[in-house]
């Protein structure tokens, strides 16, 4: 049995260190309790205030999160420093700091993201069915996530951009207003009388219902182009891409009507062929080709 003494001796300092220890380990179960309760407690509150003042889900969702991870922290601390005395809060935190700049560097692209969605969110440049246009992406935003954004394209392909990406790249927000302004090119002829033209054509844009009348209607001579003496057409209408289409549709065909009545004409490009003289064919056989 002498061989076996030491280990048995060692079990029982571990036993008896164990015995010493249960009011500490109790203490810091309570503690974890408590901060489970806390964290529930605080939760929703800042869930409930977050949904009073109308703040996107996405948000409140992260700010409950962020919420109970930081009461759980705080808790496992103060477990941590019942439970190994020898162990001072500063330790914990600085060891802390050193795991989190790891994680950090690890998943710079994640927290990058991260950030950027936070900051998206609290900013709202956007809203849920915004139309949208960044770089070469333009479509209808249906939701805004803490990582991504999604974009619906007006195919109807769905594409997933990275809240940094959006974050760092100039993004056009088609719909911010209920209205925003068109604008369209139309050529008269050079035999025709400018400003005769240019009357006709307001007169013919104001009488289009899809347009919004309150806020005019402008036509301004813009240049002599190749073959026409061009106007610039503005108007007012809805902001979505389909207002657009529509109204544009309606004004290209009121003008059109409006210049043919007036006898106007809406030149096409002319183009003349010049053919050089016949080269002199030569002779087959001694004998000319005629």
């Amino acid at each position: 049995m002498e061989f076996f003494s030491p280990l048995t001796d060692q079990l029982q300092t571990i036993w008896e260190g164990f015995v010493r220890s249960l009011p500490q380990i109790g203490l810091a179960l309570i503690v974890l309790a408590a901060t489970w309760g806390v964290a529930q407690l605080l939760r929703k509150a800042v869930g409930g205030a977050g949904r009073k003042s109308n703040m996107r889900r996405a948000l409140v969702d992260l700010f409950e999160t962020l919420t109970g991870i930081v009461v759980w922290i705080v808790g496992i601390l103060i477990a941590a420093t019942i439970l190994f005395p020898s162990v001072t809060p500063a330790q914990l935190i600085g060891a802390l700091g050193i795991g989190g700049i790891a994680i950090g560097l690890a998943f710079k692209d994640i927290f990058e993201n991260f950030m950027a969605g936070i900051m998206i969110m609290i900013r709202k440049p956007m809203r849920i069915g915004d139309v949208i246009e960044v770089e070469d992406v333009e479509g209808k935003v249906e939701e805004i996530t803490i990582r991504d954004t999604y974009v619906r394209e007006m195919s109807g392909e769905l594409i997933l951009l990275p809240n940094a990406y959006l974050f760092t790249n100039p993004v056009e927000i088609k719909t911010d207003r209920a209205q925003r302004r068109y604008d369209l090119v139309v050529g008269v002829a050079y035999d025709e009388d400018a400003a005769k033209a240019r009357e006709v054509i307001e007169k013919a844009v104001k009488g289009v219902a899809s347009i919004d009348a309150d806020k005019g209607v402008d036509v301004f001579a813009r240049e002599f182009g190749a073959s026409s003496i061009d106007f610039t057409v503005r108007w007012w209408a809805g902001s979505k891409p389909r207002d657009m289409h529509e109204t544009r549709s309606d004004i290209v065909i009121a003008i059109k009507a409006a210049l043919d009545e007036a006898g106007i004409e809406i030149p096409f490009p002319y183009r003349t062929l010049t053919f050089k003289e016949p080269l002199p064919l030569a002779r087959a056989s001694g004998n000319e080709v005629a």
